[in-house]
């Protein structure tokens, strides 16, 4: 089993101390490759300096994340287009917006995240994308740029059926996290992942946040890291009423082709 992390916040500090050792694990977990999230100028430069120490095993995305938007100037947006030269860097994000924490005010978060539209239309990146609690002015926002992006991802999905379905029909992809292992709040995934075709369904830990709750045992550090990407891997395939080898197999081609792998 080959797979493939979309999502993984390697830059976060709980990483700092045992880098080496968690891809390692992730290796002999099945997971070959890595993309690694870049939420905000300093996270996306890191991003980028792991991807060139790690080449063909770690890429990057770069992007200022909702909760970073105040901190947008035009000297970051500067940095994102130069960030966005280099061939290790695969997609714009992580971008979009959070009206569940309002750490940005939300007029500022839309201003943002246009301009990050921009960047992707600009330079024809695709888009790592971020929404909760914002549906419907993410969507409407969205839709301006769809056809001038040559693919997005909405990054760890949590949302209704409806919005699932408002995101197949722009020709997004859908990324997964372990939250569809949450029985408290990720139950809904269970069903509406079958309505995902194979072509648009990605797979990711968003680690080190979002550990499934169904790994067992639980670790004491509690924090999630690539190497469960394979339980959730499992967790959808069962979900999907598939063998978990068609699920790895499929999520990671079409991870491949939409960052160009």
């Amino acid at each position: 089993m080959h797979l493939l992390d979309i999502g993984a916040n390697l830059t976060h500090e709980s990483f700092r101390h045992d880098f080496d050792e968690v891809l390692a694990r992730a290796r002999e977990h099945g997971v070959s490759r890595m993309v690694v999230t870049g939420a905000s100028r300093e996270a996306s430069v890191h991003a980028l300096e792991l991807a060139r120490s790690h080449p063909g095993e770690l890429y990057a995305t770069a992007g200022v994340h909702p909760h970073h938007a105040v901190d947008y100037d035009d000297a970051t947006d500067a940095l994102l287009r130069e960030l966005h030269t280099q061939p290790e860097m695969r997609a714009v994000g992580e971008t979009g917006l959070d009206y569940h924490r309002n750490y940005s005010p939300r007029e500022v978060q839309l201003d943002v995240f246009e301009k990050q539209l921009r960047i992707a239309a600009d330079l024809g990146k695709p888009l790592f994308l971020h929404q909760r609690d914002a549906h419907q002015d993410f969507l409407a926002l969205l839709r301006r740029y769809r056809d001038r992006v040559p693919a997005a991802v909405v990054h760890c999905f949590t949302d209704t059926g409806e919005a699932l379905r408002d995101y197949l029909a722009l020709d997004c992809h859908i990324g997964i996290t372990g939250w569809i292992c949450d029985e408290r709040r990720g139950t809904h995934l269970r069903e509406l992942v079958k309505e995902i075709p194979a072509d648009r369904l990605m797979i990711e830990t968003d680690a080190p946040y979002l550990l499934p709750r169904t790994v067992k045992p639980q670790p004491s550090h509690r924090r999630n890291e690539p190497m469960y990407l394979r339980h959730i891997c499992y967790e959808i395939a069962r979900d999907r009423g598939e063998p978990v080898e068609v699920t790895a197999a499929n999520s990671t081609a079409t991870a491949e082709k939409f960052f160009g792998l």
